[in-house]
């Protein structure tokens, strides 16, 4: 089966493509010739994932999928939340968002956070969401090589290593992408879909 999948994120892509296996063929815009921004402008993350999905089926009527993820910080009131990407500002890198969010807690105790995904699918015009969640702390300072984002801050629970410094396959396994686009994956094997 090939879904689309509606991003322009390549750290993404290759995570949910290992995430899908043999099974699925997951397309990138590249692969359908899109070229184009998407648009990110909901207040929440069920919103954002929505719009993405729409926008990119709306353009090539392919079966697709759109994600959505962020980053939950008790201390901070729940952000970055759906500002997670760009929460450093517009333009900004990983590495401004992880310096923000290190620097606002500098000091403070509670480190508790959630990352948290949710997916939309659009198959054959009806849309399908799924929530993936994993609860942690972030670390006080960077560890690891791997992954992108908040990984190297972030401690998820049970676990001794950051996100960036498990191997791919462990991480795919427990994270809150990994566990929202597995849902969506078994749910397909089985034609299991709800609404």
């Amino acid at each position: 089966m090939k879904l689309l999948f509606a991003t322009n994120n390549v750290h993404k892509l290759r995570e949910v493509r290992e995430i899908a296996g043999n099974d699925f063929q997951v397309l990138s815009l590249k692969d359908v010739n899109l070229d184009t921004e998407i648009p990110e402008t909901q207040a929440t993350l069920e919103g954002n994932a929505a719009q993405k999905a729409r926008f990119v089926y709306g353009i090539t009527g392919v079966d697709c999928f759109a994600d959505d993820t962020g980053l939950e910080i008790d201390a901070l009131d729940g952000r970055p939340g759906v500002y997670s990407a760009r929460y450093a500002g517009e333009g900004c890198s990983f590495d401004d968002n992880v310096q923000k969010i290190l620097d606002e807690l500098q000091g403070i105790e509670n480190r508790k956070a959630c990352f948290r995904c949710v997916v939309c699918l659009i198959l054959e015009g009806k849309e399908y969401l799924f929530e993936g969640r994993i609860p942690g702390i972030i670390t006080e300072e960077r560890s690891g090589e791997g992954g992108f984002g908040y990984d190297p801050v972030f401690l998820p629970d049970g676990h001794t290593m950051t996100f960036s410094e498990m191997p791919a396959h462990l991480k795919n396994g427990i994270s809150h992408r990994g566990i929202a686009i597995s849902k969506m994956f078994r749910s397909l094997s089985s034609g299991n879909l709800s609404r």
